[in-house]
């Protein structure tokens, strides 16, 4: 019997934003892994296997749940926001690229899902309605140096940037000092969006400028949007701002400009 494997992305948290796709994945698989904190988004069904692991053991879980696929079982990975945004996607292709030649035959197949950004995003209007990027400000799979570099390359070419993993107990540093690189580049009055676990039940979002954002504010369940020069806050007497980047860019990038519009 061949064996299947689904990464299946759960969304941020609320489950009215699980896709029908994710939803049969799951109900239909032999086993689950994933992150336990995840797991636990997941309803229980008899006769399924869970098979939690800490959050910093990717490796090891893309190899076990690959292993268990092969052995002719049907698998999901369970991993949170989109499997293929800083998520379970991409280890579980690493490990069949190094692996033995039987895991490249199983039926994989990788289900999307609402990452933070864009549920963050959604929250507040369309603060990622014209370029931007995603960073990760974790150092454990590459350089500070390098994530500097990319900071000063996302800011001086203008795109909003959501910025994912930003501090730790083990880096409770790293957002400031991405905060002053990007100062660098932005001036203080640049939109900056705080989103600490958006659509579940503690959810937390805060708007504010890059001269007053506090890399205290944030821990791993929080992401970051930063914005460019076009980004525009619109207030609205008796209700929630609107943050906004234009579909038309009038600003030069890396120049200084506006981050705010009053009135509707």
């Amino acid at each position: 019997m061949s064996g299947r494997l689904a990464v299946v992305g759960i969304g941020p948290g609320d489950p009215a934003l699980l896709n029908e796709q994710a939803k049969s994945a799951l109900a239909d698989a032999d086993a689950l892994y994933g992150y336990r904190a995840y797991l636990d988004r997941v309803p229980a069904r008899q006769g399924q296997s869970r098979h939690a692991s800490d959050n910093r053991q990717e490796t090891a879980r893309a190899a076990a749940a690959l292993a268990h696929a092969a052995r002719g079982a049907n698998v999901a990975v369970v991993t949170g926001g989109d499997p293929g945004v800083f998520a379970m996607a991409a280890a579980v292709c690493e490990e069949i690229e190094a692996g033995p030649p039987a895991l490249r035959a199983l039926d994989v197949t990788v289900i999307p899902g609402i990452t933070a950004m864009l549920a963050l995003a959604a929250r507040v209007g369309a603060p990622l309605g014209h370029d931007f990027c995603a960073l990760s400000l974790s150092d454990n799979l590459k350089s500070w140096e390098v994530i500097e570099r990319r900071l000063d390359a996302a800011a001086s070419g203008g795109f909003v940037i959501a910025l994912y993993n930003p501090a730790s107990r083990a880096r409770p540093l790293q957002l400031r000092r991405a905060f002053e690189r990007l100062a660098r580049h932005l001036p203080g009055s640049t939109l900056v969006i705080f989103g600490r676990a958006v659509s579940r039940p503690d959810e937390r979002i805060s708007i504010t400028t890059l001269a007053e954002a506090g890399a205290e504010d944030a821990d791993m369940s929080t992401v970051i949007i930063v914005g460019s020069a076009e980004t525009r806050l619109i207030d609205r007497p008796g209700r929630a701002p609107l943050v906004y980047s234009p579909r038309k860019q009038t600003v030069p990038a890396g120049s200084g400009g506006s981050s705010r519009r009053g009135g509707a």
